[in-house]
């Protein structure tokens, strides 16, 4: 199953587009709507997804991906990170492959949590991160200050049971 872009991937790719330069990480990369926005910007993008369904689709429309949990098989360092993650809280009821691409831990922030306390060793010194989640997710600021990230609020749009943020971390 691969995540079909909604709100949240529009949200988050008008941002790729002012962003995106030298070399980019799109991290969770479902469709490749943030790697097709950065392409237009740079040459440099490595699409990366825990699914190989999503990779394998990616690399049909000729976006170089890789597949990885998180950072496991990624080296270097990136000028922007780009992250749609799942980000909602456990369904216990929801299907284990639907999980996936929306089930973020069981309240909602936990592979946020993960992925900002492992990002920055992946960010070039004056690189930056975006990232979009949910008023459902949990405080994420919270988060990016455990791990000392400066960062700014870019957008909030609403929909009608939540609201979703687009976040610049640095």
């Amino acid at each position: 199953m691969i995540y079909e872009s909604a709100e949240d991937s529009f949200l988050l790719q008008k941002y790729v587009l002012r962003f995106a330069k030298c070399k980019v990480l799109d991290m969770g990369c479902g469709s490749g709507i943030q790697a097709e926005a950065a392409l237009t910007r740079t040459k440099d993008v490595l699409a990366v997804d825990i699914s190989k369904e999503a990779v394998d689709y990616c690399r049909r429309k000729k976006i170089n991906a890789v597949q990885s949990d998180l950072f496991l098989n990624i080296q270097g360092k990136f000028d922007l990170i780009i992250f749609n993650p799942p980000y909602l809280p456990e369904e216990v009821k929801e299907p284990k492959d639907s999980k996936l691409i929306t089930t973020g831990g069981k309240k909602g922030y936990e592979l946020l949590d993960k992925f900002l306390k492992e990002a920055k060793n992946y960010l070039e010194k004056d690189g930056i991160i975006l990232f979009v989640c949910s008023s459902l997710t949990g405080n994420a600021e919270n988060i990016l200050e455990k791990y000392k990230y400066k960062f700014e609020k870019l957008e909030t749009q609403r929909l009608f049971f939540e609201e979703i943020y687009v976040y610049k971390a640095l």
